[in-house]
């Protein structure tokens, strides 16, 4: 038996290759949407993928179980369980508590693990070839390292009303009736790692076991005495900002996500015709630089995605393909990166990207408005926006901002001032520059905290230093 964890760093997110070497047959279970990385695996180690599952219709990301059945003719799995309401809408074979699905020596069973969704199944895999138990148990959503999946998204992200309660009494459940049920050898492979927001303390440790989890997780102790209504306190206190992306992906995951096929490799685009689009608003510049480079000028009304393993999380941030229909340009310093950055932005269902320029040299540009530290206290501003989560605002703020993570801060405009100039801070100025550039498209008059929180509070240190040694 093979199995091949395929982590990808941007959205924390891990699918699984498991292949049957005796048969020659492989099942990927939670795929995304860039499909080459599975198709090479298999091709690597002689192998036809011959089924696609997911463990429940995700949040966080564009599932690409329908893509890579489009491109290998594999079978299509997913839940049955969870009830009328979390029924997904395209075809594929329904799987129930303890239903099987078989490759070779290789026995992979469905247990129905709500909390995190009603409809969430974690599959227990069973080696036929060592053994007639499990050994292997792919969890996804539901048992993190050291970690839990929140129950509050379908609230955040879904539009439900106080479903995080009946969620958490479910994962309680789960946990003592399923999880705990199997042996402390049962290894433990989640589909998320540190840094997801489908939960709030996720390790960094690829995989775990269930007897390490029962010992050693913060909510051994709940589970332990009994004491339900303990865990659910302390499960739903402190979770993080849910991205307002999340709705969307929930919809397109249930209804099924569009299956692009081969994409066409992108091309560079010629200068004169991007400026001359960008002039008719035809298109939309991204512009992958640091913050910093942007800071010294940037091409008027673009988007601040930058480079590097957070491109699908920021872009979804600022592009919301069901609202903005312009194709995309993304700068890049070449046509490699372009690709990368697209395969990026195609797993949060950003897929209208048009091409690439190398350079913004003969685009119109602009010069993003910066505030120092020193400036704040006597500026005239409309409001001073965290675009922080909520607990790092809840950990120090500036006084009398107004908190919105960068991740909801384009589906909440209601709560910003339609007149004046808003000053715009996160941690150090990445987050910032990303939403401060979707702000300033969309219109409003932005003023970003050079250094955002980091600067104003070592500024703060020094003037109190100062004071104290007159």
């Amino acid at each position: 038996m093979l199995i091949e964890r395929i982590y990808d760093e941007d959205l924390a997110q891990a699918s699984y290759l498991i292949g049957c070497q005796a048969k020659g047959e492989a099942i990927v279970v939670d795929g995304r949407r860039d499909i080459a990385v599975y198709q090479d695996l298999a091709e690597k180690n002689g192998m036809k993928i011959v089924a696609v599952t997911e463990t429940h219709i995700h949040a966080d990301y564009l599932s690409g179980t329908r893509e890579l059945a489009a491109a290998t003719r594999a079978k299509i799995y997913v839940s049955g369980e969870g009830g009328p309401d979390w029924q997904y809408a395209f075809d594929g074979e329904r799987l129930y508590d303890g239903d099987k699905i078989t490759l070779g020596n290789i026995s992979i069973q469905a247990v129905h693990t709500p909390g995190h969704t009603p409809e969430h199944l974690s599959f227990l895999v069973t080696d036929g070839a060592f053994s007639d138990q499990p050994g292997y148990l792919l969890s996804g959503d539901f048992v993190f390292s050291g970690d839990l999946g929140r129950p509050d998204l379908l609230d955040e992200a879904a539009g439900g009303i106080d479903t995080r309660f009946k969620g958490a009494r479910q994962l309680f459940a789960s946990l003592r009736d399923k999880f705990l049920t199997l042996p402390d050898y049962v290894q433990v492979h989640p589909a998320h790692g540190a840094g997801s927001a489908c939960g709030k303390a996720l390790g960094a440790i690829p995989s775990s076991t269930v007897g390490y989890e029962r010992l050693y997780a913060w909510w051994g102790p709940y589970l332990a005495a009994n004491d339900e209504q303990g865990f659910i306190d302390e499960l739903l206190d402190g979770q993080p900002d849910a991205h307002a992306y999340f709705g969307r992906m929930k919809r397109e995951n249930r209804e099924g996500p569009a299956v692009m096929g081969d994409r066409t490799p992108l091309t560079e685009l010629d200068t004169a015709d991007v400026a001359k689009d960008l002039a008719a608003d035809k298109v939309t510049l991204i512009d992958t630089r640091p913050n910093a480079e942007v800071h010294e000028g940037t091409v008027a009304c673009s988007l601040n995605v930058p480079a590097g393993k957070s491109v699908a999380s920021y872009g979804a941030w600022v592009v919301n393909p069901a609202t903005d229909k312009n194709p995309l340009v993304l700068l890049a310093s070449d046509q490699e990166q372009a690709q990368d950055m697209w395969d990026h932005l195609v797993r949060v269902g950003i897929d209208n990207v048009a091409g690439y320029v190398t350079s913004i040299d003969g685009l119109p540009t602009t010069t993003p408005k910066l505030i120092q530290p020193e400036e704040l206290d006597g500026f005239d501003a409309a409001m001073v926006l965290d675009v922080r989560n909520r607990t790092e605002h809840t950990a120090g703020h500036i006084p009398g901002s107004h908190q919105l993570s960068g991740g909801r801060v384009m589906w909440h405009l209601d709560e910003l001032p339609t007149e004046g100039t808003i000053v715009t801070y996160c941690q150090s100025g990445v987050r910032n520059s990303v939403a401060a550039s979707a702000l300033r498209r969309a219109g409003y008059d932005v003023v970003e905290l050079d250094g955002s929180y980091a600067a104003w509070t070592m500024w703060q240190q020094t003037r109190q230093n100062a004071v104290a040694a007159k």
